[in-house]
């Protein structure tokens, strides 16, 4: 069995020797451990350090491709290196190292395809009362959209079996936390969170830089996955909304009519027959989207399958 510790970074020369000394050489379950640096576009000096400090293996960007490209090409390398299991975590030493084998270990037992380290969230000092209003807050969103009980949805301490690594597709340009945990559990993944320790922080989130700005984009994942993984019950939703009001409005005035008080409410009349043939194309659109969501399966199935012919 190996374990693959994959780190992606992006300029964290002040932080990727911290991180690294923390990193552990020997997992119980695992005959080898190895550590992977994704340099997405370094400017510094992180890849001279992380070589310095005993990272195995480095794979590089040209240019910056944020941290969901990041996470994607990791994986794709962690599988080429022969990884069982693939851990996860972050270059400014955020989550505490010596809690990977609590998080490794569902996934060793069998009893987890994805595990996610869940922060002591309300305790982090240097979490302002906002921040963990809306970390609780999102988490509690991504639990519902993915029929899944993560407790600390944006935690990047995680660990993915082999198999779930290659079944997963993220295709957000922001972040791959949000979309993985929605994919996995509307694609019926075992997916569950163990507590993890926390370590003092080094430097600010680069990552939720504008508060406004950052729950925007999470909004926007949110929907775009469900979108994308769930278009009949999403589009099907639409339509009922639409031919709902449109059947109220025509209804109101067919009373209004045959109690002789139907002159005048031509409004309602257009601005029935305006949202019910909104319906009837959302409807249209929920049928054409399913159709597409099938294709998209059996794309996801072939890909699936030359991975697990390739070993990539």
């Amino acid at each position: 069995m190996k374990l693959v510790i994959q780190i992606p970074c992006y300029n964290e020369a002040e932080t990727i020797a911290v991180t690294l000394d923390g990193l552990p050489r020997r997992v119980e379950g695992f005959e080898s451990v190895e550590w992977l640096l994704i340099d997405d576009g370094c400017s510094d000096e992180t890849v001279m350090i992380a070589r310095a400090n005993g990272i195995d293996h480095v794979v590089s960007h040209i240019s910056n491709q944020g941290l969901a490209k990041s996470f994607s090409t990791g994986l794709q390398k962690a599988l080429e290196l022969g990884a069982d299991v693939i851990v996860n975590t972050d270059a400014d030493n955020q989550y505490n190292a010596a809690d990977i084998p609590l998080l490794v270990k569902p996934v060793l037992n069998g009893d987890a395809e994805i595990v996610i380290g869940a922060r002591p969230i309300s305790v982090i000092e240097h979490f302002s009362p906002v921040k963990k209003y809306l970390q609780c807050l999102g988490s509690w969103v991504v639990r519902v959209v993915s029929g899944t009980e993560i407790k600390d949805a944006p935690s990047g301490f995680r660990a993915i079996s082999r198999e779930a690594a290659l079944r997963l597709n993220v295709f957000s340009g922001y972040t791959y936390t949000i979309e993985m945990i929605i994919q996995a559990g509307l694609k019926g993944m075992v997916i569950t969170s163990v507590p993890i320790r926390v370590n003092p922080d080094l430097r600010p989130s680069r990552l939720v830089k504008n508060l406004p700005t950052y729950i925007k984009r999470s909004i926007f994942t949110i929907v775009r996955i469900f979108i994308v993984y769930q278009p009949f019950k999403f589009f099907m939703t639409m339509a009922a909304v639409f031919l709902s009001a449109g059947g109220v409005l025509g209804m109101r005035f067919l009373y209004l009519l045959l109690t002789g008080d139907g002159h005048g409410h031509i409004q309602s009349v257009v601005l029935a027959g305006v949202l019910l043939g909104m319906g009837m194309q959302t409807m249209l659109v929920a049928f054409l989207a399913d159709i597409i969501a099938v294709n998209r399966q059996l794309l996801e199935r072939v890909d699936y399958n030359l991975k697990k012919l390739t070993g990539k």
